[in-house]
């Protein structure tokens, strides 16, 4: 008898057997979550294989010149790469109950309608033409400081940041770091913990919290610290694109 081959699970497929439950209820909690494994070594090797190839790429940033820490970031261009276009795709659709949750409870009118490309298509139409993936590379002594990544009038609330490098093996040092800032109170640190190939998904900017008067708006900002040895590889990818 023939052996039956069993395919492996697509990204897509990857990214629908996510814990999702737990995910939205540690957005809402904590306003970041923890994928769990999610790309494969492969695709994060050729990821980073891929950072020399200038042609996938719309800008190349030395952080250093403007003052965002130490360390370089490249944005791709459209089109983008397959596994970055669907990894956005995906992720994304399973983020709309959250982001109009967070909307309604923050009284905002902003709805996002259920698939990126429409939502997409509202950025362009308002002049958010260029694309926000982008991979970020640190040797030792480099660092990114505390920042949110805001690039128009229009700001999905969460984005994701997949480390593709292995801690310990490859790096030491460059922990990612998420602080919150309620008001009156002084800002609260996480170390947010990450192997190769896992992701965290995280506020960009503000998110509910409730308190003893309804929701109010607590502010978040990410960075990296200092890497001490080695070299780090992170994909980020950003659901509204920038003007």
């Amino acid at each position: 008898m023939a052996e039956t081959s069993h395919q492996k699970p697509s990204l897509t497929e990857r990214v629908s057997l996510l814990d999702w439950h737990r995910i939205e209820k540690e957005l809402d909690t904590r306003g970041f979550a923890l994928t769990g494994p999610l790309l494969e070594v492969p695709e994060c090797k050729s990821l980073v294989q891929n950072y020399e190839e200038e042609a996938l790429y719309r800008s190349h940033i030395k952080m250093a010149r403007h003052g965002f820490g130490r360390g370089e970031y490249k944005y791709y261009q459209y089109p983008l790469p397959g596994l970055v276009s669907d990894l956005r795709a995906a992720i994304y659709s399973h983020l709309v109950p959250t982001a109009n949750r967070w909307a309604e409870a923050l009284r905002l009118e902003t709805r996002y309608p259920q698939q990126l490309k429409a939502y997409t298509e509202r950025c362009h139409a308002a002049g958010q033409v260029r694309p926000t993936p982008l991979i970020l590379k640190y040797g030792a002594g480099d660092f990114n400081r505390l920042h949110q990544d805001l690039y128009g009038e229009h700001v999905f609330p969460l984005q994701i940041a997949v480390l593709l490098s292995e801690p310990g093996a490859q790096f030491s040092g460059g922990e990612f770091v998420i602080t919150e800032q309620r008001p009156r109170m002084q800002s609260h640190p996480h170390v947010v913990p990450l192997r190769a190939g896992e992701g965290v998904i995280f506020s960009v900017n503000e998110r509910p919290v409730l308190g003893s008067r309804g929701y109010y708006r607590a502010k978040m900002r990410h960075g990296v610290s200092e890497v001490r040895t080695g070299e780090r590889h992170t994909l980020g990818v950003i659901f509204h694109d920038a003007l």
